[in-house]
């Protein structure tokens, strides 16, 4: 089996730059922002921080396709790098520091393409977290300065800390119900919104997280943290990995009935 080190310092050069890129704009006074299609904003250091990533990629692994939020599929073959340069950009827009860059490398293989390495990097918060197939997850200032994730062992629900991002898509995907059913269960809840959840539950600080709609670069780079770190990360349909356009990640002890919970009455 491959072991993807290599790919996974590749990883860390290119969140290096990014980080530089994107601290360098937080919270510029003049700062451009746009609004999307999708009605969703983007700042001119989204795009900055694709477009250095897309450039040493080029470099580096030059027969390997990318896949970007602002600028789409780029190639073709069985080793694609998936690229969320900036997830959370309403908090990076406002001055909030809870942001960050998700870089992936998802590779062609049986149920289509799965990854294999993920650096989730959020330089505002001082944090960084990475996994690589076969290899666990780790959080850390550095490749040589980290310490190993692990989910939680929290078995109950009445002992479990859930973290979402907001009510308002639960409504919109009729699933509020189910999920105030298990709100009202859970010990603790906390929105903390975006990466920061899944990475928590990775670290083993909180015990399940989920999301009604995600797309496939908000999710490829968490989805093998948490995987590595002994969780379960899949859709709200049970589906394995970031496929589903949703998400349900947790210590994988709870996770039937977290998924029980949020397709109730859907």
């Amino acid at each position: 089996m491959p072991d993807y080190l290599d790919d996974l310092r590749l990883a860390h050069v290119l969140a290096d730059a990014a980080d530089a890129a994107t601290m360098d704009r937080f919270k510029a006074l003049d700062l451009k922002v746009e609004t999307k299609p999708d009605m969703t904003p983007v700042s001119e250091a989204d795009k900055a921080a694709e477009e250095l990533i897309r450039g040493h990629l080029g470099r580096a692994r030059p027969r390997d396709a990318i896949l970007g939020e602002e600028y789409g599929v780029e190639g073709t073959g069985p080793r694609r790098w998936v690229i969320d340069p900036i997830d959370g950009t309403k908090n990076y827009v406002r001055g909030v520091p809870v942001w960050a860059t998700l870089i992936s490398l998802m590779e062609a293989g049986e149920g289509g393409f799965q990854p294999v390495v993920g650096v989730v990097s959020a330089p505002a918060l001082g944090r960084r977290w990475w996994a690589a197939k076969g290899h666990g997850a780790f959080s850390g200032r550095s490749l040589t300065k980290a310490s190993r994730l692990q989910v939680s062992r929290v078995s109950k629900l009445s002992d479990a800390s859930f973290s979402y991002s907001s009510l308002s898509g639960w409504e919109e995907h009729g699933r509020l119900d189910g999920f105030l059913d298990l709100t009202r269960e859970v010990w603790r809840t906390r929105a903390y919104g975006d990466f920061w959840p899944y990475m928590m539950v990775a670290e083993g600080s909180v015990d399940m997280c989920a999301e009604p709609e995600l797309s496939l670069w908000d999710m490829a780079a968490t989805a093998i943290v948490v995987t590595e770190a002994g969780g379960t990360f899949t859709g709200l349909d049970a589906r394995p990995g970031p496929h589903s356009g949703n998400a349900a990640a947790s210590n994988g002890l709870l996770h039937d009935e977290l998924l029980g919970y949020l397709n109730q009455r859907y």
